[in-house]
């Protein structure tokens, strides 16, 4: 049997570079979206669907064996909870042997709402009747140059301080997606994080030098116990830095284009 493999929020930073990977493995790749105009790609089957609502799913997983969880809405994160609970059902139905799920390193140890709500898909993944992997990762590059592009529209860039990240090449983690989805389910994996950790300021001076942008940075004291245990070195994990590209490299190849 084929493992036709399911990648849900295929459109997204990650799950688009999870579908292009898969595409080049060879396994029959199909797509989930909640786009009606479907990409025109003949590699891979797009499908229309809605996790919140739980609508065009089980079309979508009709014969797939695994699933690549990439969706998430960090805008609307309250919707994660039912559409890990719908994908959840009708992965059940039918007969869905593997779910990985990408999750971020910190979601057990930072009291912020929408790290909770990743922590409760891990929880209901782990506590259903499918086999399932979990794969936590620190902050994507692409994800800090959104929020810097936007704060760097202030006359100060305000960053948290005393906090460090530690960016991870979104490209490396749907490496290691792809090869937790072709193999069999392993539980909660080895976190992935990059290969140096950064103050956030740092980070945010060095994406407004390759920007082009004179602004100044603002560290500012987040009080309470989300500030706490961001100061606590909670969004890194040192001793999982096996991520090869650097920050630096990303602003690099992202301002040379």
């Amino acid at each position: 049997m084929e493992n036709t493999v399911l990648v849900t929020g295929a459109t997204g930073v990650l799950g688009r570079e999870v579908v292009r990977r898969l595409r080049g493995t060879g396994a029959p790749v199909r797509a989930l979206t909640r786009r009606t105009a479907l990409p025109e790609d003949p590699g891979v089957a797009w499908f229309t669907g809605d996790l919140a609502a739980g609508t065009g799913l089980d079309a979508a997983l009709d014969g797939v064996r695994t699933v690549v969880h990439c969706a998430s809405d960090a805008r609307h994160f309250k919707q994660d909870v039912p559409a890990m609970e719908n994908l959840l059902a009708a992965a059940e139905r039918a007969g869905v042997g593997h779910v990985v799920n990408i999750s971020i390193v910190g979601v057990d140890r930072i009291p912020y709402p929408y790290y909770a709500v990743k922590l409760q898909g891990e929880r209901m993944l782990a506590a259903s009747e499918l086999g399932w992997t979990n794969l936590r990762a620190t902050q994507f590059p692409e994800l800090l140059n959104a929020a810097f592009g936007v704060l760097s529209r202030l006359p100060v860039v305000p960053v948290p301080s005393g906090t460090v990240c530690q960016p991870v090449s979104q490209g490396e983690v749907a490496d290691r997606l792809v090869e937790l989805a072709l193999g069999a389910p392993a539980g909660r994996v080895p976190d992935l994080a990059g290969p140096r950790v950064y103050p956030v300021a740092e980070l945010a001076r060095g994406w407004l030098r390759a920007a082009g942008k004179r602004r100044p940075v603002l560290a500012v004291r987040i009080p309470g116990r989300i500030g706490a245990a961001f100061r606590s070195g909670a969004l890194t994990a040192p001793d999982r830095a096996v991520g090869r590209r650097t920050w630096e490299q990303y602003l690099a190849a992202r301002f040379t284009r």
